[in-house]
């Protein structure tokens, strides 16, 4: 199996990918495999499937509507 060195980590990140392997019991080599399969097996999305699920969620919420206040009001709730 292929052996890959990765030099001159940024010791904050190297901290963040610690405490992500840890979270998710994995060793920090295990979490890189992770990380990298994620990036490079990754699906590109097309516009018109996240346009179709943009309308599918609207279809869902039509019942459901919110005026600026409300949502203005939301937002600074949210933020506290």
């Amino acid at each position: 199996m292929p052996t890959i060195t990765v030099k001159n980590v940024p010791p904050d990140l190297y901290e963040c990918l610690k405490r992500s392997a840890e979270a998710n019991r994995r060793s920090i080599n295990s979490e890189v495999i992770v990380c990298i399969e994620r990036v490079v097996r990754s699906r590109k999305r097309h516009p018109e499937a996240i346009l179709a699920g943009a309308r599918r969620l609207r279809e869902k919420t039509t019942g459901y509507p919110i005026d600026d206040d409300e949502f203005t009001d939301a937002k600074a709730v949210g933020r506290l």
